[in-house]
């Protein structure tokens, strides 16, 4: 999905590209578009649909494949873009910002409680969250393959609302859950498949602003605590009240976060094509 706001694709240098959590759709971002405002373009690409594994023809399922179509959008432009990834989405985000040959290109990176489990393997501590994950990871496909799709459903569901209400589903969210089940184990598997995230995480050189929420699995408040502690000057943002959907359910206060810290690393990203032409100015008079 596109949404054009208020000005052409072509006048527009930096646009955002935002990705969905597993199970959603890029819909979840149109609160995020508005905010954004007139002048700016936002791209909220579906991810990779049921029916991978037919695809992939034996190989291991990574996130690598999943940023492919993303990594195209950028490829098709050669213009920068401003990243934001909410839980699988931010994984995917994260990978393209690190590991991609466009990486260059990124102007800023907004993660939302990625989904980076590798990163909590250092101490007996968080390797205690990584084995749960792993668990409920296991639980949940093990009952996609066997059919027991509703099953696998609430227990997904059922891990990300943490500690916050367990309210259900809507029937629209439900029903899109169920026609994509199958997707779920291959998220799983991209997202214990990536290796080195520390290291991936200390070579950033670009704006990023972290979020997460006090009511959250413990598992992605800690991922983002770790990434703070390791993106240089990376900005930290906590919302004690909030959960693990919180770009819907707090829209009204992280959007107008993430429209700043995309206005500021525009800004940044001008100071030195400023001063690139004021010396290419007064080159010619002195010499």
């Amino acid at each position: 999905m596109l949404i054009e706001m208020g000005a052409s694709r072509r006048a527009v240098k930096a646009r955002v590209i935002a990705l969905a959590c597993s199970g959603a759709s890029g819909s979840q971002w149109r609160p995020l578009a508005g905010t954004l405002g007139s002048g700016r373009a936002l791209l909220t690409p579906e991810h990779s649909g049921p029916g991978i594994a037919a695809r992939l023809a034996g190989s291991s399922f990574t996130l690598a494949h999943e940023a492919a179509r993303c990594i195209g959008l950028i490829d098709a432009s050669d213009d920068s873009v401003h990243l934001v990834g909410h839980s699988y989405g931010g994984a995917i985000a994260f990978k393209i910002a690190t590991c991609s040959p466009f990486a260059r290109l990124v102007r800023s990176l907004t993660l939302i409680e990625p989904v980076l489990p590798t990163l909590l393997c250092e101490n007996d501590a968080d390797r205690r969250l990584h084995a749960r994950f792993a668990q409920v990871a296991r639980d949940v496909s093990e009952d996609i393959w066997n059919g027991s799709t509703f099953e696998a459903i609430d227990q997904f569901v059922e891990f990300w609302n943490g500690s916050g209400p367990q309210d259900p589903l809507p029937a629209s969210a439900r029903l899109r859950m169920v026609e994509r089940a199958d997707k779920l184990a291959f998220d799983f598997t991209a997202a214990f498949a990536e290796e080195n995230v520390a290291t991936a995480a200390a070579s950033l050189r670009v704006p990023t602003l972290l979020v997460s929420g006090g009511l959250s699995p413990y598992l992605t408040q800690r991922i983002v605590q770790r990434l703070g502690a390791i993106i240089d000057c990376a900005e930290v943002q906590h919302l004690p009240a909030a959960g693990h959907m919180l770009p819907l359910t707090h829209a009204s206060s992280i959007n107008p976060a993430i429209a700043r810290h995309i206005a500021r690393a525009d800004e940044l990203a001008g100071v030195p094509l400023a001063l690139d032409a004021a010396l290419t100015a007064v080159a010619p008079a002195e010499g």
